[in-house]
């Protein structure tokens, strides 16, 4: 955490002491501090992959939550080593999945819950929850709280802006036994958000439970099987429900770029008369290509005609090294193609499916075409740049890609307050649904 004083030590507590036991502490012991009048935020943190490379022996403890720098670098190591295909993320769950199949005993320090960003103790959170399931399935469920303030003279606040924490360890079966005193530990009175932090396919009964409306939800499509993640966001979008996509996130600077281009006036006329959108990513992942295309599609007022596989060259059967193509029409009733293929890359980025490149063509009828290419390093633009651009004004850039970390991100939101949907993500997610054919 930022730094703080310790109202409370951590203390271990039976799960069913911890409602009573906080109470009496607020109620007796911190009696003259009513706590921070903010948020709940209860964070479903796994963190497989770093106890899978802390179990093998590849990075040492203790176990904390978050992605370090020498964590992600030991993750791109064992790609290699475990021979899973290069443009694998260091953070895709096929990779964790792997490490369990190897051999290892290695402990460490279980810090999860106790070690939170700066940047989202900074919006002084009154109550923060961590669920965090252990590689050993059998392990009895177990309880940590602690009280803690701001120091003074950092922040200036006084013990109104103090709060706690709560951390639930255990197996994976153990669990849901926690729910019920769960639900008494969320102040009715507070906004609760839900960051499932982890990949969407997993204990979808455990997510069901935590993130009952009107608690807002945090996910990150990046991270599970992509039908999974397009259909739980839609889900959750068409019940009303606050949610915020990391992966969607991510497009900012995407997003940004590409209407920089059509900032000039000359420029903007041509966004009517785009005839060809092309997106290229990293590995087997496309729903940020998807939602990427989706909100241009949707900017423009597109319609969507179908959509359908492509067969990458040189490849099998099923899914692998496949692309995604799909035509839509335009309100003038002329036909848009769209073609989203996987890449080859020599280091992934940090998650699934990252964007390495994307070509819109527009083709006006009283000028020569103008393509757009915009990239996230040059490598890609020179991919992009071939097949008969050469007859086309040409317009290129290399997108900024901010290095930020999950904690910033959801501080970001934290910071915003973001009590309902995002509708450019709303219509992009129900469109990037119906984009991923079946």
């Amino acid at each position: 955490m930022a730094p703080q004083l310790t109202l409370q030590a951590p203390l271990q507590l039976p799960p069913q002491e911890v409602p009573a036991y906080l109470n009496r502490l607020w109620g007796e012991s911190l009696k003259e501090s009513s706590g921070a009048a903010t948020f709940t935020l209860l964070v479903w943190e796994p963190s497989w992959l770093e106890q899978q490379l802390i179990r093998t022996g590849r990075i040492d403890g203790p176990i904390s939550g978050l992605l370090s720098e020498q964590l992600l670098q030991a993750a791109r190591r064992a790609v290699g080593e475990l021979a899973l295909p290069a443009s694998t993320a260091p953070t895709a769950p096929e990779l964790a999945w792997a490490l369990g199949q190897e051999g290892g005993d290695h402990t460490a320090e279980d810090l999860r819950g106790q070690f939170v960003d700066r940047a989202i103790s900074a919006h002084q959170p009154r109550r923060l929850i961590t669920l965090a399931p252990t590689l050993a399935a059998d392990r009895q469920l177990e309880s940590m709280v602690a009280a803690y303030c701001p120091l003074p003279e950092e922040r200036g606040v006084s013990a109104d802006a103090c709060g706690d924490v709560v951390v639930l360890r255990g197996g994976m079966g153990a669990m849901p036994q926690g729910l019920a005193m769960l639900q008494e530990l969320i102040p009715a009175d507070l906004p609760c958000w839900v960051w499932w932090n982890g990949t969407m396919d997993e204990s979808p009964e455990l997510l069901e439970a935590l993130a009952v409306p009107p608690r807002r939800l945090v996910v990150d499509s990046s991270i599970g099987e992509p039908r999974r993640c397009l259909d739980l966001l839609v889900q959750r979008i068409e019940l009303g429900q606050a949610v915020n996509d990391l992966n969607w996130l991510r497009l900012r600077t995407w997003r940004e770029s590409l209407a920089m281009v059509f900032d000039p006036p000359s420029r903007q006329s041509a966004l009517d008369q785009v005839v060809q959108l092309d997106i290229d990513v990293e590995g087997q992942h496309p729903v940020k290509g998807l939602l990427l295309a989706a909100w241009i599609a949707d900017r423009l007022g597109w319609h969507l005609v179908n959509s359908y596989w492509i067969d990458g060259a040189g490849t099998g059967t099923g899914n692998e090294g496949r692309g995604i193509g799909a035509e839509f029409q335009r309100s003038d009733g002329q036909s848009v193609q769209f073609r989203l293929m996987p890449v080859p890359v020599g280091i992934s980025k940090m998650h699934p499916g990252a964007l390495v490149g994307l070509r819109l063509i527009c083709a006006p009828p009283d000028r020569s075409p103008l393509c757009v290419i915009l990239c996230s390093e040059s490598g890609g633009c020179m991919r992009l740049e071939a097949g008969g651009v050469a007859s086309m004004e040409l317009a290129e850039e290399v997108v900024p890609l901010p290095n930020e970390s999950e904690e910033m991100e959801m501080a970001r939101l934290l910071g915003g307050g973001h009590d309902s949907t995002n509708p450019l993500l709303a219509a992009a997610a129900a469109l990037a649904a119906k984009l991923l054919p079946n």
